[in-house]
């Protein structure tokens, strides 16, 4: 117990995540890198890739379903948080103490409320494709407010943040965000929300990491479900098939499976490749969206994506140049 504690309070760095219902870095303490067969890596990649990637269009299927946004969303975590929280009980992993479930509960409403719940919000007036252009710029944000809080960007990182934001402006200034204002809104402040509850969590009393991620579920979904119906949010009738199984699809891959996947690669390979999939899922999203759904994109809002991911990019090898000599152990870079 002592240990598990000692290794929870260890001040982690910011993470690069997205706020489509994936987890902060910031959950996972430092891990030692193992052996893996290259197939195996690959294979998780392609899990966290795809996965990942694709919940901005089960979010788009599940709205279309009949699926109130913030109902949808918080019935979705609170599932998976409580399948997840009672396997590890059954395991017999701790429970969270009075302080770490206030950490996780703030945690949870910045990351999975303001975060994921926004973005379900704009994705009924917005393109799966383009809420995930939108929100991958949420490594920049997360690089402000780390800078805000005193750590110093080098050149490089710098640079990175300043293509970035370009690319948000870009975008926000003439694509079809701007005929949804609702749209718009949520889609800014949804990476702020995101990235400031990462920074927030540096050096907070969490618990292990899926009892983090299974308590951030349940608190975040559990806020969610509350906002719904205080917000208007009601069912006008039973959610169709396709919907409550997108809404599965969310709640068994999305939120399980795949972010078993990443912890898996965080024990196995540098934590710049299992990262890679911040400037990857959009890349996923737009092609599936466009695939399955029949979503049009102007060259206006692939030029924004392409800037804003080289800035996410530039970021990540800064971090990864600044990194200690076994970067392996260190998972935010």
């Amino acid at each position: 117990m002592t240990r598990l504690r000692a290794s929870a309070r260890r001040p982690p760095r910011p993470d690069l995540c997205t706020p489509t219902g994936r987890f902060p870095m910031s959950a996972v303490p430092s891990l030692v890198s193992r052996p893996a067969s290259a197939l195996a890596v690959a294979g998780a990649l392609a899990l966290v890739y795809v996965i990942w990637g694709s919940t901005y269009l089960g979010i788009r299927f599940a709205l279309e379903g009949g699926f109130p946004p913030l109902l949808m969303a918080g019935s979705r975590f609170v599932a998976a948080g409580a399948l997840m929280y009672a396997a590890l009980r059954l395991r017999g992993v701790p429970a969270p103490s009075a302080a770490q479930w206030r950490n996780c509960t703030i945690m949870g409403i910045l990351l999975l409320g303001g975060g994921n719940g926004l973005v379900c919000i704009a994705e009924q007036t917005v393109s799966s494709g383009l809420a995930a252009i939108a929100v991958a710029s949420a490594p920049l944000w997360i690089g402000l407010f780390v800078t805000l809080r005193g750590q110093r960007p080098g050149p490089l990182e710098w640079t990175g943040l300043a293509i970035g934001f370009v690319g948000v402006l870009w975008l926000n200034a003439g694509s079809s965000l701007t005929a949804t204002p609702v749209g718009l809104v949520a889609l800014l402040v949804a990476p702020v929300a995101w990235a400031f509850g990462s920074v927030w969590s540096r050096g907070r009393d969490l618990p292990s990491p899926f009892m983090t991620a299974a308590a951030q579920m349940l608190c975040g979904g559990g806020a969610m479900l509350l906002a719904g119906p205080l917000l208007g949010e009601r069912f006008d009738g039973l959610p169709t098939l396709h919907g409550t199984l997108s809404v599965l699809y969310l709640v068994g891959f999305g939120s399980i499976v795949a972010f078993t996947a990443y912890v898996w690669l965080l024990h196995h390979v540098r934590p710049t490749l299992a990262g890679s999939y911040a400037y990857v899922n959009p890349v996923i999203a737009v092609v599936l969206g466009a695939w399955l759904a029949a979503e049009r994109f102007t060259s206006h809002d692939i030029g924004a994506m392409a800037v804003i991911l080289c800035g996410v990019v530039a970021i990540t090898l800064a971090r990864a140049r600044v990194a200690k000599p076994a970067p392996e152990a260190d998972p935010a870079t």
